[in-house]
């Protein structure tokens, strides 16, 4: 299902490339920098640890895929 990047949420769990391969990600953290920018901290899986996380950038007009 894909949702506009600007409806994302923390927690949501959402397929995106990261770390140079496309992969599933958890929404830690929403940085909206101004109205055309968000900026997601995200780390991999269900459980966080630091070596396995980063930031996304996404335009808000983006489409995002979630995961199921």
């Amino acid at each position: 299902m894909k949702i506009q990047a600007l409806n994302i949420q923390t927690g949501d769990h959402i397929i995106a490339y990261f770390k140079n391969k496309m992969q599933v990600c958890t929404v830690k953290h929403i940085s909206i920098s101004d109205k055309t920018n968000i900026k997601l901290s995200v780390f991999l899986g269900d459980r966080y640890r630091y070596s396995s996380s980063g930031t996304i950038n996404f335009d808000s007009e983006a489409l995002v895929d979630l995961a199921d």
